[in-house]
C-alpha cells in the first residue's frame, strides 16, 4: 500500500518590505490636530444616509419658521407698543381732577365649540401689550355662552336711558344692585363726572360682534321694561290627570327635581326685549346720541377639526401678520382716530357692519347652526344652557337709524408714517439664549478690554 502523504504545511506570513509600508503610511490621510488633541475621533468622509438627511431637513425647517415667526410676531407687537407708548407719559390735565379718565370696554366671548379661555388667552397674546404700553384703563365684558354680551350691551343702554329720561342727580339704587350701579352711584353723591371724550369699544370675533350689534339695537330700539311673557300652549294628552296613577305622578315629579338640579348655577340671562322684526315700528328713543362711541373690530381666527390641520399649521406659521394687523386697530384705539362706516353700493345696500369679519364664519363648527333650529329637541338644550336668544347662527339685521350713528377706529396717515419709521431694538425680542451670549460677549469684553468701574459718589476733597 501507498503511504498517506503528510498535509501541506502553511507557509510563514511573508512580511513586506519596509519600503511599502512606509509608502502607505504616508498615503493615510492627516488627522485634525486640534481633533487629535481633544480626543475626537476624525470627520466622517461621507454624508449621513437618506433617512437621516430627510429628518435633519424636515427637523431644521420646522424649528427655523417657529423660531422666525415667534421672532417677527415680537417684532410686530414691540412696534405697535411704541407707537402708542408716549401716551403713558403725558401728564394728567389738572381741570379733571374729580372726573373720570378715559376707559376702554373689550367685549369677548367663548367661541363657538370652545371655552371663554381661548378668548382671554387671544386677548392676552395679542391686544393686552399695546393697551398696557398706552397706559390707558379698560373694563372686560365677558361672556360663556350664546347671549351674554348682547344682554349685557342692552342692559346697559338701558340703564342709561333710564336716567337720562329720569333726570335724577342721586338715583336709587335697586333691593339687588349690580357693582357697576353702586359704583355710579358713589360717582354721583361724590361729584364726579363722566368722561367727556372718546371711549372706545374693542370686540373681539365675528360672535361677539353679532351680539354686540344685537344688543346695540335692543337697547336702543326695544322698550324699557320687559314684555310679558308668552303663554305657552297647552300640549294635548290623551289621559287627563285624574286617569294618571300615582306611580306616573312620582315619576314626573323625579324628573322635574333631576332637571332642576341639572340647570346652571349661573344667573338666567335675560330675555330679549324685541326682536329684529320689530325695527322698522320701532321709534327712536329722544335721548339717543348723534354718534355712538367708536368701536373697533379685532380679529379671532377660531377653527377646530383634524381635518383642518394643514390650514391651522399654515395660520401658525404666520402668526406675526395676524400681530400686525390686531396692533394696527388696538393702536387706533389707543390713538383715538376713528371715521363712520361706510355703506357699500349696490341693489343691496348692505352696510360695511354685516360684512366686518364675516369671513370667520367659515371656520365655526357646523353643530353650531344645526342647533339654531326651531326644532323641539334644540329649543330643550337652549333652555337647559340658559340662552334666550340664538344671535350667532342668525344673519345679521341692521336698521339704517342705528347703522349710520356707528363709528369705526382707524389710524390716520400721520399715525401710519410715524409707525413706520420705528425701529424696534435686536435686544428687545432676541430670545433667551441670544441674550445670554450677548451678556457673555460684553463681560468678557470688558474684561479683555479692561473697563474700569466707575461709582456714582465723587470723591470730595
Amino acid at each position: 500500500m501507498a503511504e498517506p502523504t503528510p498535509p501541506a504545511q502553511p507557509s510563514a506570513p511573508v512580511t513586506p518590505p519596509a519600503a511599502e509600508v512606509a509608502e502607505k503610511a504616508a498615503k493615510a490621510p492627516e488627522r485634525n490636530r486640534a481633533l487629535r488633541m481633544l480626543g475626537l475621533p476624525a470627520l466622517p468622509k461621507k454624508l449621513p444616509s437618506r433617512n437621516w438627511m430627510i429628518f435633519w431637513t424636515l427637523s431644521t425647517a420646522i424649528t427655523a419658521g417657529i423660531i422666525y415667526d415667534k421672532r417677527e410676531k415680537k417684532r410686530a407687537i414691540a412696534k405697535w407698543r411704541h407707537a402708542v407708548e408716549h401716551l403713558a407719559k403725558e401728564p394728567l390735565p389738572s381741570h379733571n381732577a374729580l372726573s373720570e379718565l378715559r376707559k376702554i370696554t373689550i367685549y369677548l366671548s367663548a367661541p363657538p365649540g370652545d371655552g371663554l379661555r381661548t378668548a382671554q388667552d387671544h386677548y392676552t397674546e395679542y391686544v393686552k401689550p399695546i393697551l398696557a404700553a398706552s397706559g390707558l384703563d379698560w373694563e372686560f365684558v365677558q361672556g360663556r355662552r350664546d347671549g351674554d354680551v348682547r344682554a349685557y350691551t342692552a342692559e346697559k343702554i338701558r340703564r342709561h336711558r333710564k336716567q337720562v329720561d329720569s333726570g335724577e342727580v342721586e338715583p336709587e339704587l335697586p333691593d339687588e344692585p349690580t357693582k357697576e350701579e353702586i359704583i355710579a352711584a358713589h360717582r354721583k353723591i361724590r361729584g364726579i363726572k363722566d368722561y367727556d371724550g372718546i371711549k372706545g369699544d374693542i370686540v373681539i370675533g365675528r360672535h361677539t360682534w353679532k351680539e354686540y350689534l344685537r344688543g346695540l339695537h335692543e337697547g336702543w330700539l326695544g322698550p324699557l321694561t320687559a314684555p310679558p311673557l308668552p303663554i305657552p300652549e297647552p300640549l294635548p294628552t290623551a289621559e287627563s290627570d285624574s286617569e294618571k296613577s300615582e306611580e306616573e305622578k312620582k315619576k314626573e315629579e323625579e324628573e322635574k327635581k333631576k332637571e332642576e338640579e341639572s340647570k346652571p348655577k349661573r344667573p338666567p340671562q335675560p330675555r330679549p326685549y324685541n326682536t329684529p322684526a320689530d325695527y322698522p315700528s320701532s321709534p327712536l328713543p329722544s335721548s339717543i346720541p348723534n354718534e355712538f362711541s367708536p368701536v373697533a373690530p379685532v380679529r379671532e381666527p377660531h377653527l377646530l377639526g383634524f381635518l383642518s390641520t394643514p390650514t391651522r399649521l399654515y395660520r401658525f406659521f404666520n402668526r406675526r401678520h395676524l400681530a400686525d394687523e390686531i396692533g394696527r386697530d388696538v393702536a387706533a384705539v389707543c390713538l383715538a382716530h376713528y371715521r363712520h362706516f361706510s355703506e357699500q353700493s349696490g341693489e343691496d345696500q348692505k352696510y360695511e357692519q354685516e360684512e366686518v369679519l364675516a369671513f370667520e364664519e367659515k371656520d365655526w363648527i357646523k353643530s353650531l347652526w344645526k342647533e339654531a333650529g326651531d326644532e323641539p329637541e334644540n329649543v330643550k338644550e337652549r333652555e337647559k344652557a340658559g340662552i334666550t336668544e340664538v344671535v350667532r347662527a342668525r344673519p345679521l339685521v341692521l336698521d339704517p337709524r342705528i347703522a349710520e350713528r356707528m363709528r369705526r377706529f382707524e389710524l390716520s396717515k400721520e399715525d401710519v408714517e410715524r409707525v413706520a419709521k420705528i425701529a424696534v431694538p435686536e435686544e428687545e425680542i432676541e430670545g433667551w439664549t441670544k441674550g445670554k451670549f450677548r451678556q457673555l460677549y460684553r463681560w468678557g469684553k470688558g474684561k479683555v478690554m479692561g473697563e474700569e468701574k466707575r461709582s456714582n459718589v465723587e470723591d470730595v476733597d
